[in-house]
This record gives C-alpha cells, structure tokens and sequence, in this order.
C-alpha cells in the first residue's frame, strides 16, 4: 500500500484565508482510483490561535511539524503581518535541508524568500507584488506573467486562482493526470489553463463566443489536425476570405489561425504523451507536426519540455504497459 503523503500548511499571523484554504480542500479532497486518500493534511504554525483579517483560528500543530512533512506549502499573509517569525524561517530552511518539498501561495512567496530559499531560484508571486519581491530580494529571478513556477523541490504560484493550478500540478507529479483531472473537477477547476513559459501545464486556446462563426471552424480544426492544414482551406471552411477570416480570427480569439493551430496540436500531442504508449514518431504525425523534430522543437518551446520529460512526469500509468519513446 502507498504511503500517505504528508501535506504541512504554515499558518502565520494575518494569513490569507483563500491561500490557507486552497491547498486544504485541493490535497484533502483528493482520492485514488481506488478510493484511499493520498494525503494527509496538516495545519501548522508557531503559535495555537491565528489572526486573519476577519477571524482567528486554532492552530492543532506547531513548526515542529514540518519536520515529519513530505511538502510544505506556504499561504500568502496580508500587508499587516510583521516580519515572518525567526522560528518558523528556521523551520522551512531545516525542511528544504531534508530535501522536503516546498511550494508558495502568492505572497507566501515573501516568506520562502526571506528564509533564502528562493535564492537564485526563478519564482512568481502575485503580479502587484512582484516589483516588491524583486526589490526586497534581488537575489531572486521574479517572473510575474506566469501562473506558477516549478523549480522541483522549490515552487511558487502566482496570486488567488493560481494557487490551485499550483495545488493541482503537484497533485499531477505525484499521481499522474488523471487523479490531478479528478480533483480539478471536485474543485470545478479546468486542470489546464493559459501559462507562462517552463512550466509543466497545458495552454489553453481562447474562448470563442458561443454561436460565432468560428465555431464550426475550429471544431473542424480540432478534427483534422494530423492534416496539412493552410490559411486558405481554414478560410474556405469559415466561407470567407483569408484576409476577412484572419481578421475576424484574431478579433474573437486573440490570436492568429496560425498560433491557434499550433497550439491545439501541442495540446493534442500532450494527450497523446500522457495517456497512449505511442512513439515521439507517431505522435508527431498524429499532433500534424510533420517530422519528429519539429515537433519536439515546437513542443518545448511551448510546454518549456521536452516531450519525453513531459511523458516521464505526466504518464498516466492506468493506460497499461511502458510508454514508448
């Protein structure tokens, strides 16, 4: 039987409690096909009782938990809080030292900075926070236009909804993407949205109004992808001229015919990388992609990865058998 994962939250005064709240109910609701829970969730701090802006809080455990934790995560605390205490700085630094993993919520990124774990490190943080973060601590590669930052033992996330794309990705690492899929859904949460760059998570296209002319279009895209597809026979599926169908195109999506199917072949190709044994070869004609090589420069370029690092952490091993390089 699998060992249970312990999940340690370090409540400190004046926490958010969206940031405290977030990775209780994501790891806590979390299950496995077989119905076991894979975590065990801790909330811990250097003191009982916990401020927040609206109410306080029992704290059941002391810093002295990090110590038996697999991950640590870090809330993000208002403008009111004081200077993360000496103790509980301590605490993370002897958890990083053990190889413990450890991950940030907003501005919890303050705290993992202050303790001098996010030193030459990239890391992200709430964007209005960001040129703060990066003032205070310059020894830190701040990176404010991305949802989260995966460095292997050190993460951090970007503000608010960020940190469940955070939550949700660490759930993918440990159990691949199908339970991460599941908790996504009990936290009616899409387990991918739009991101920065080096970062294990799947772009998203832009939505398209319902009803649009585009609609059929891309829906028709979507189905033909392993096709060579051009300007012209897009503009010819939507009945208009490529010139008035490129203009409309980026009008409704943001974005050009072009790029749009770029990225909904990397987004089939990561499906296919996680759930099928399917070869780089086959995957790269299935995705439309044309040679292997294209594909995988096109696909790190996007996704930050290459695909066979993006199959050795995202293969869902339910599918049966090894997956084919």
């Amino acid at each position: 039987m699998a060992t249970v994962h312990t999940v340690a939250i370090l409540a400190l005064d004046h926490v958010v409690p969206f940031d405290l709240a977030t990775p209780i109910e994501v790891f806590g609701r979390t299950r496995l096909p077989d119905g076991r829970r894979p975590y065990r969730v801790r909330v811990c701090g250097p003191a009982p009782e916990v401020e927040t802006e609206a109410f306080a809080l029992r704290v059941p455990y002391g810093v002295d938990a990090l110590a038996e934790a697999d991950t640590v995560v870090v809330p993000g605390c208002s403008e009111r809080a004081g200077p993360p205490p000496a103790e509980a700085l301590e605490a993370l630094r002897d958890a990083a030292s053990r190889g413990t993993r450890l991950a940030s919520i907003c501005v919890g990124a303050f705290t993992l900075a202050a303790a001098g774990l996010l030193d030459g490190l990239r890391a992200t943080t709430h964007w209005a926070a960001a040129p703060a973060l990066a003032r205070r601590f310059p020894l830190v590669d701040v990176r404010p236009d991305v949802l989260y930052v995966d460095n292997g033992q050190v993460l951090t996330s970007a503000g608010a909804a960020a940190g469940l794309d955070l939550c949700l990705h660490m759930i993918r690492r440990d159990h691949g993407s199908a339970v991460a899929a599941d908790a996504a859904r009990l936290s009616v949460m899409p387990l991918e949205r739009e991101g920065g760059q080096a970062q294990f998570i799947v772009h998203e296209h832009p939505p398209v109004p319902s009803g649009s002319l585009l609609e059929p279009v891309l829906a028709w895209i979507e189905d033909n992808l392993g096709r060579d597809l051009t300007l012209r026979e897009m503009a010819a599926r939507g009945g208009m001229s490529e010139r008035t169908f490129s203009r409309r195109f980026r009008q409704q999506t943001g974005t050009t015919p072009l790029q749009w199917l770029l990225r909904a072949r990397v987004r089939r190709a990561q499906y296919l990388l996680e759930n099928t044994g399917h070869g780089i070869e086959r995957i790269a004609v299935q995705a439309g992609f044309g040679s292997p090589t294209a594909f995988r420069e096109r696909f790190k370029r996007v996704v930050g990865t290459t695909p066979q690092a993006y199959r050795s952490s995202f293969h869902s091993s339910s599918h049966g058998g090894p997956a084919a390089t």
